[in-house]
Formats: C-alpha cells, sequence, structure tokens
C-alpha cells in the first residue's frame, strides 16, 4: 500500500514537472477585426514530435519537429520558429483577424501537454457630432447630438469641452444593438454657452489605442460684440474729427468765395467795402490787409496813387479805419 502511495505521488511530480516545461503567451489577446494576431507557445521538453494549433477547437496548423511547418489549407494562418536558450519556440501568427475567429487558441504537445489561451476581436466603428458649428448667444442652452455606429462591443462614449471631460451627469447615453452584434451608441450634450468652444465627442474600445473623434465649434455672439465695442470709442474719436475738419473746410470755402464776390462788387468807396465785408471776418481781415497796402495816405489835396492804381485816393479818417481793422486781424 506504502509503495502504490509512491508510485502515484512520483507520478504526479513528473507530470507537473512536464506541465511546467511548456508555455503559451499571452494568456489573453484583444485586437481589432483585420489586425494580426501572435501567440507563442515554448517548451523545453525535447521529446515532443508534433505541436498543433488549434483554433476554437479547429486544428489549423501542425509543426513537426524534424521538418517543421507542414503545409496548411488555412492561408490565413502561418507559424514562425523563434531563437531560444530554454528550448524550442514556436509563433503561431492569425494574419487577419475576422470576428468569428473570437475564442480559445491552443497549443497541442501531441502525447505531452496543451495550453489555451483567449482572444477577443473588436470592431471599430465610426463616430459623428449631428450638425455643423454651432453660433449662440451668450447664456443660451445649446444640445450636441453624437452617434458611434457600427462598433464591437458596445463603445465607450464622452464629451470634452476645450479638452476638458464633461461629467457623465450633463449628458445621456442609448445604446441599440444591429445585425451583427453591432452596436449603435447616441448621446445627447446639454450645455450653456459661456464662451466659444470645441466641442469634441470620443468613442473607443479597448484594443483601439486613441479613441475616434468628432469636434464642432460653438461660437458665443457676445464675444464677438464684446471685440467690436472695443473698437467703438477709437471709431467715433475718428468721426467726430472728420466731421469738425469738413466742417472747417466749408467755412474757409465759404469764407473764400464771399471774399472773392465783395472784390467783384466794389466800386467807388473803401469805406463801403469796410462795412459789407464785417459780415464776413476772415474775408474782412484778407480784404483790409491788402486794401492798406494800396492807399495812400494823403493830407490834403487828393491825387491818384502811383503806388496802387486800382484806388484814387483815401483819406485820414479811412486810413485809420483800415488800420484799425487790419490790426484787429492781426492779432
Amino acid at each position: 500500500m506504502d509503495v502504490f502511495l509512491l508510485l502515484v505521488l512520483l507520478m504526479s511530480c513528473r507530470i507537473q514537472a512536464v506541465r511546467t516545461q511548456m508555455k503559451l503567451f499571452p494568456e489573453t489577446l484583444t485586437v481589432l477585426q483585420g489586425e494580426e494576431a501572435r501567440f507563442t507557445c515554448t517548451t523545453s521538453n525535447t521529446q515532443w514530435t508534433i505541436m498543433v494549433w488549434l483554433l476554437n477547437g479547429a486544428a489549423v496548423l501542425t509543426i513537426s519537429k524534424t521538418h517543421g511547418l507542414l503545409p496548411s489549407i488555412n492561408t490565413n494562418v502561418t507559424a514562425e520558429k523563434s531563437s531560444t536558450s530554454k528550448g524550442d519556440s514556436w509563433q503561431f501568427v492569425l494574419k487577419s483577424t475576422e470576428r468569428d475567429n473570437q475564442g480559445q487558441v491552443t497549443c497541442d504537445l501531441q502525447g505531452i501537454d496543451r495550453k489555451t489561451a483567449s482572444l477577443f476581436v473588436q470592431e471599430k466603428g465610426s463616430v459623428k457630432v449631428s450638425g455643423k458649428d454651432r453660433l449662440a448667444f451668450k447664456g443660451q442652452s445649446v444640445m450636441f447630438e453624437c452617434q458611434a455606429i457600427g462598433w464591437f462591443p458596445k463603445p465607450t462614449l464622452q464629451w470634452q469641452v476645450n479638452d476638458k471631460e464633461v461629467s457623465q451627469s450633463e449628458y445621456n447615453i442609448s445604446c441599440e444593438e444591429f445585425g451583427k452584434s453591432l452596436f449603435t451608441v447616441t448621446s445627447n450634450l446639454s450645455m450653456t454657452a459661456a464662451k466659444s468652444s470645441h466641442v469634441d465627442c470620443l468613442a473607443s474600445v479597448s484594443a483601439l489605442p486613441t479613441p475616434l473623434k468628432s469636434s464642432v465649434r460653438l461660437t458665443v455672439v457676445a464675444e464677438v460684440v464684446q471685440e467690436e465695442d472695443d473698437c467703438t470709442a477709437p471709431l467715433a474719436v475718428t468721426a467726430s474729427l472728420s466731421v469738425l475738419l469738413l466742417l472747417l473746410l466749408l467755412l474757409l470755402c465759404i469764407c473764400i468765395v464771399l471774399c472773392y464776390r465783395q472784390r467783384r462788387q466794389a466800386k467807388s468807396s473803401p469805406q463801403e467795402a469796410i462795412w459789407s465785408l464785417m459780415l464776413c471776418p476772415l474775408a474782412a481781415c484778407l480784404y483790409t490787409v491788402r486794401a492798406k497796402s494800396r492807399c495812400v495816405y494823403q493830407r490834403k489835396t487828393p491825387r491818384r496813387s502811383e503806388e496802387v492804381p486800382e484806388f484814387k485816393y483815401c483819406d485820414a479818417r479811412q486810413f485809420l479805419q483800415l488800420s484799425r481793422l487790419t490790426s484787429v486781424c492781426m492779432v
């Protein structure tokens, strides 16, 4: 009886030792549909002769220790021998994964041991925020809708505003399943327009390195108005100055026209010209300065002026009035 127990114990230890000489990794692998899947089977047991790879229980590839990789009717699978110092190592390669390939991948060392790993195949769909860029008044409530279509399994969907994640309490999510277990997820985000922002909707599954993203731009009208208000003051000042300059120019033109007409209408008496030109101060100044230069002072006997033929003479009283008016204009 003791001998039998000893034999059972020795056999158990041997089996355990054989099991520890075989490894299959990774134990779990998740890939996107269409990507490559690789599993490696290693053994330090030199007694093996045939290695069989099974996908969901069906043999798809056979490897001979003597002859290497044997021909297979399945062109989507192959194997590559890996160099290792601890024994033999073969890498099973599934070139382009399909949803049907999801399941168990088994490495079977005929007559020695077998190991099984799990393969998960996910499918990437699309994501889109409905509509185009939005325009809203400050304080207005804005609704955004996002759809992630054709995913497996159900994708994770989230919102970001200006690259900051939005709390899940601020949007809802609904999910529907179609066709070959493909999922469509719809989400609605309601937010108050506070400032212009970038709104992003992101969808992903675990095998996807970077989430797919769809973005729209929210422009808050109040910000545009405020930017225009910043330019209102300089524009108002410029407009006022322009109007003032136009008025001054118009006044100057009127004065010049009146002066010109008065010169043509002036007849015999410089005194009459003086009183009429007092209606136009600027023209009067121009006229009196010119008249003074042409009026020759005569104490008694009037005679024709030799300096300015246009004026016959002017007496002392007229000359004094012209002088006083000229001095006022000069001031």
